[in-house]
């Protein structure tokens, strides 16, 4: 009986540690800017008639809407539209649409109520998620939830996903760890890391820009807006998940 009962309890406790192998294998490994795209990568090098259309769909708020100084929507000064010239530049075969479903001053609680008909319906090939400015007004929990819904209904149709945290904001303290904005944007960056999709951390983007003797207004086109110039450090680290392939084929 002895015997019969560490025989027992030694394959209870190899049980658990396999479930415990599974759960930790079941997390998908971080996405690597080099690799997370390829596959889309590779269509977007093919010529005619091996090629197809690809759609990129850009959901968030006012700044991937183009909103500049409000009123005024610059739609062609905008991340988005800078994202489509930089990949019409890189890839000269590929047929390409950028969609852009954002609404200006929405959050993501809204975005995700729309994310099923508005977004998905335009069968992106890749998605983009950008609501950390407003977020601010609903909190980290209800963003949370709301970032999750989005991103899992995404990905249960296999569509890839990249996430940005916040631009700059002249209101917030982007010193301080404890400033909303900053929160916001480290929620978005551990939901990257949970669910294994990309990610374009334009808040550090723009304090590295500030490091460089630049100040946060001549990145901005108002106190919550950027201007061309800020739309460009985003496009910048949009484009590395775009990378040509290493093992390039047609």
């Amino acid at each position: 009986m002895i015997k019969l009962g560490l025989i027992f309890a030694l394959l209870s406790g190899l049980v658990v540690i396999l479930l415990a192998v599974d759960d930790h294998t079941a997390t998908p490994p971080p996405a690597q800017p080099d690799q997370y795209l390829n596959d889309l990568c590779r269509l977007l090098q093919a010529q005619w008639p091996k090629n197809r259309l690809i759609n990129i769909v850009c959901h968030g708020h006012s700044v991937p809407a183009g909103y500049f100084r409000t009123p005024i929507v610059d739609t062609f000064n905008a991340y988005p539209h800078l994202l489509h010239a930089g990949l019409k530049q890189r890839y000269p075969y590929a047929v390409i649409n950028t969609i852009v479903t954002a609404v200006g001053g929405e959050s993501s609680d809204q975005g995700a109520k729309r994310f099923r008909d508005e977004v998905l319906c335009h069968r992106p090939d890749v998605i983009t998620i950008d609501y950390g400015l407003n977020d601010r007004r609903i909190g980290l929990e209800k963003a949370r939830q709301s970032w999750q819904a989005m991103i899992e209904m995404a990905l249960a149709s296999n569509i890839k996903v990249i996430l940005l945290t916040p631009t700059g904001d002249t209101g917030a303290h982007l010193d301080d760890p404890d400033d909303p904005l900053n929160q916001h944007a480290e929620q978005i960056r551990q939901l990257a890391r949970q669910y294994g999709v990309g990610l374009v951390d334009s808040l550090v983007a723009f304090k590295a820009a500030m490091n460089d003797q630049c100040r946060l207004h001549d990145l901005m086109s108002q106190s919550n807006h950027p201007n061309r110039r800020g739309h460009e450090l985003v496009t910048e680290q949009l484009l590395k998940w775009f990378e040509i392939p290493s093992d390039k084929t047609n």
